[in-house]
């Protein structure tokens, strides 16, 4: 999983302005995730920036005072640099570009991106930084197709943790499960969500989870009778690295940062941490002991799959 956080953007951004053509007037983002980096990029240069659309009907977003000695009518900018922030298939700069065809002859306009995908290099006329799949950024993490295929924990991603008042297995608990505000409404379906909440709260936090229209495929929780008994099997990680390597997701993402490094070591994959803003790698050996699991547990599945076939014939 190649990750990139919007630090990473930043610093990507940073050390190419020298591949920025000289006289570049004027920044254009494709949006929507490349306006971020045509904002990064037009502060670094100190330039005015434009969304797309904008840039069409001849006007620039607005600068703020600072700018306004170096601002000049729409018809005297001549160097455009049209920039998203990532290319993989193309699509987005193509319709752009389609778009813009014959609408102004007089200026020069140039297509680049920050990361590229090795397949993608020749999209667009110039490239920060290459970047293969599978990928996922920190600014589209929770909005991304990818998130079908990640397993994802509740308290401390989807929603706060619950305070020791409210962790009391009992009525102040539920009333927590049942009014907890979301941090996130993802706006894709995530493939496994994985929490440590008790098998017996199901119905309250499915409620939940409908309630704030949150769309999965499972829903996968701890099978214990009750908060101590979980607190004495202290298995947290464990129990979700399990998980993560039954379904052979590309990626958890998860609260807690002792618990992410729990996971990724136990499965050899790396988890995204919320807390420290970070992908969590495997120490080698951890890796390695997880690509055992993984092996295992597909040779598991066969002989299920296996023995299944033949029950029913």
């Amino acid at each position: 999983m190649n990750y990139r956080s919007i630090e990473d953007l930043n610093q990507c951004i940073a050390t190419n302005l020298s591949r920025v053509p000289l006289g570049t007037d004027l920044i254009v983002g494709v949006p929507r995730s490349g306006m971020l980096a045509a904002n990064l990029l037009a502060l670094h240069l100190n330039l005015p920036f434009a969304d797309v659309e904008g840039f069409m009907e001849g006007r620039i977003l607005q600068s703020g005072s600072r700018m306004k000695s170096y601002l000049k009518p729409f018809e005297d900018y001549k160097k455009i640099l049209i920039i998203d922030d990532s290319v993989w298939s193309g699509k987005s700069i193509k319709e752009v570009k389609e778009k813009l065809h014959g609408l102004y002859p007089d200026k020069e306009i140039t297509y680049a991106a920050v990361f590229a995908a090795p397949e993608s290099i020749d999209k667009t006329d110039i490239h920060f930084d290459v970047c293969p799949g599978p990928r996922i950024f920190e600014w589209n993490m929770m909005h991304h197709d990818l998130l079908e295929n990640c397993c994802v924990d509740i308290d401390g991603v989807l929603c706060k943790d619950p305070t020791e008042e409210e962790n009391d297995d009992g009525p102040n608990y539920e009333h927590f499960l049942a009014n907890v505000v979301p941090f996130f409404r993802p706006t894709r379906t995530i493939g496994v969500i994985v929490t440590n909440r008790l098998e017996r709260y199901r119905p309250q936090t499915e409620a939940w989870l409908a309630n704030h229209d949150i769309k999965y495929n499972k829903l996968v929780m701890l099978d214990l009778p009750t908060k101590e008994a979980r607190q004495k099997a202290n298995n947290y990680g464990g129990f979700k690295a399990s998980v993560y390597l039954k379904y052979d997701s590309w990626l958890f993402i998860e609260s807690s940062i002792w618990q992410a490094q729990q996971i990724a070591n136990i499965s050899g994959k790396p988890v995204y941490c919320v807390d420290a803003r970070k992908m969590i790698y495997p120490n080698m050996l951890g890796e390695t002991r997880g690509k055992v699991r993984q092996v295992l547990q597909k040779a598991i599945n066969v002989v299920k799959s296996t023995f299944t076939s033949r029950q029913i014939a």
